[in-house]
């Protein structure tokens, strides 16, 4: 079964739906019902599933129209409404930022994107919000992550952020990966975003550093160098090497280490 992939919101998740007969392409506009408002979204990819017994998606409605597009807010408008949205919380004297705000496509529904170090209890912020706008008053709690995704910025790289542009989805970063590319050494300011994170982009090469893990021999692991016995002391896994630790047969207490390469045997054979 195939369905799409429709982004409403730049913090929000990716929703799916089928379509008929449309002659939808990536990035297209469309309109879609979500919960019970109709929404406008872009369309970010299609992909196949397999439908389980039970599971329901809603359908497409229409590929939207340039009169669709031109109902949309303009930035003055929304800027509006989180103003009063800031002026309400410090009135209640709440420990919360706005980040975002989105309307509805029909208008039925505001959802205002916040961040904030806890839970936050919002129901009289809510309540007056709803007074004010007279309309269904969403409030959702997006990541630090996801406030630099909505602000923008340039990266270490002097890009503009990933998570603006190509990156849809914020995958989970460890510092596992930073320690498998030998690179958190640098300190977490050198290798975390300007969300003060660990930056996305390490996920980018990730697999390869994992194949290359799997072909060196594990820190610790006995090894046999030119009929000489030693052990693995640690690994360059880019440049294919190893630190290899052997006993100074001259000093009774000491060792040396010597760099080998891993493909020196197919080097060998090749000249």
């Amino acid at each position: 079964m195939k369905i799409v992939q429709v982004q409403f919101t730049p913090w929000d998740k990716l929703y799916d739906f089928t379509f008929e007969d449309f002659n939808l392409s990536k990035n297209d506009k469309v309109i879609a019902k979500v919960d019970t408002a109709l929404e406008i979204g872009t369309i970010v990819s299609f992909r196949e599933v397999d439908k389980l017994e039970g599971e329901e998606f809603e359908p497409i409605l229409r590929k939207a129209s340039v009169h669709d597009l031109e109902k949309m807010l303009v930035k003055d408008e929304k800027e509006e409404a989180l103003s009063y949205a800031r002026q309400m919380k410090d009135k209640y004297n709440l420990a919360m930022k706005f980040i975002d705000v989105h309307f509805s496509f029909d208008g039925s529904k505001i959802t205002f994107a916040f961040i904030a170090d806890g839970r936050v209890d919002f129901r009289e912020l809510v309540k007056d919000l709803t007074r004010n706008f007279g309309k269904s008053i969403r409030l959702q709690q997006i990541g630090i992550r996801d406030e630099a995704k909505i602000m923008g910025d340039c990266g270490h790289c002097g890009r503009p952020l990933c998570c603006q542009g190509h990156l849809k989805n914020l995958s989970s970063i460890s510092s596992d990966m930073a320690e498998l590319q030998e690179c958190s050494h640098r300190g977490s300011e050198r290798i975390s975003g300007i969300c003060g994170r660990l930056m996305c982009c390490l996920a980018y090469e990730q697999g390869g550093y994992e194949k290359l893990e799997e072909e060196s021999p594990k820190i610790g692991m006995k090894v046999n160098v030119d009929g000489k016995r030693g052990v693995v002391v640690g690994k360059h896994l880019l440049k294919r090497t190893v630190d290899v630790e052997f006993k100074d047969d001259n000093k009774k207490e000491g060792s040396i280490v010597l760099e080998v390469d891993l493909d020196r045997d197919k080097k060998k054979k090749k000249d």
